[in-house]
C-alpha cells in the first residue's frame, strides 16, 4: 500500500500540522513516511501545502506531481491541485470560500464543512482535525489510536489537555463527510 497525499490551504489552517500528524501516525503503523512542507514567506494567511507519502515499501522520492488524494482548503489550492489528482483518486475539500467547485468526473469528490463544525464545537483551532476525520473515514490508512499518538507527539505538552477535544473533532469529521454531487445541468 502506498498513499500519496497533498494537503493545501492557507497558512494558519493547520495544513502542516495535519501532515505531520499523518506522518507520525504512519511511522507508528510501521510504514515508510515522507513529509515535505511548502509555504510562502507570509506564513499565516499565505498559501501552504504539505506532501505526505505513507507506504509499506521504500519511498523513492518525496517529490510528486500527481497524488492519490488531495485535501483542499481554499480556492487557490483547488485551482492548483484539482488537476493533480490521479484518475480514480480522491479530492476532499472544505466548501467555505470555494467559488469554483471541482468539475472532474474521473475522481471521487467529498466535502466536509470543517469551519462550521469547528465553530459549533466552540474552537476554530480544531478545524484541521475535523478535516482529518473526514479523510480517515474515506481512507482509513492509519488507525485512530496512532493519530492520537501523533497528536501527542506534535502538540506541545502544555496543549495535551486539548487532545480529547481533537479526538471529538476527528469523530465529527468522520460522521459528517459527504459525497459531492455536481448539480445536473438542465438543457
Amino acid at each position: 500500500m502506498t498513499e500519496e497525499i497533498i494537503i493545501a490551504g492557507f497558512g494558519g489552517q493547520g495544513v502542516l500540522s495535519m501532515g505531520k500528524i499523518l506522518a507520525y501516525s504512519g511511522i507508528m503503523h510501521d510504514q515508510e513516511v515522507s513529509w515535505m512542507p511548502s509555504y510562502g514567506p507570509e506564513m499565516r494567511g499565505g498559501t501552504a501545502n504539505v506532501t505526505v507519502i505513507l507506504s509499506d515499501d521504500r519511498i523513492s522520492s518525496p517529490y510528486l506531481k500527481v497524488f492519490d488524494t488531495a485535501i483542499i482548503l481554499n480556492q487557490q489550492s483547488m485551482d492548483k491541485f484539482e488537476k493533480s489528482v490521479k484518475p480514480g483518486g480522491v479530492l476532499l475539500y472544505e466548501p467555505n470560500g470555494i467559488s469554483q467547485h471541482p468539475t472532474r468526473t474521473d475522481i471521487h469528490i467529498y466535502q466536509i464543512e470543517g469551519n462550521k463544525i469547528a465553530t459549533e464545537m466552540g474552537n476554530k483551532k480544531i478545524f484541521n482535525m475535523v478535516i482529518m476525520g473526514a479523510f480517515l473515514k474515506i481512507k482509513p490508512i492509519v488507525e485512530l489510536e496512532n493519530v492520537i499518538e501523533g497528536l501527542k507527539k506534535s502538540l506541545p505538552e502544555r496543549y495535551h489537555h486539548l487532545i480529547p477535544l481533537n479526538e471529538e473533532a476527528i469523530t465529527k469529521g468522520m460522521n459528517n463527510v459527504k459525497t459531492y454531487l455536481k448539480e445536473k445541468q438542465v438543457l
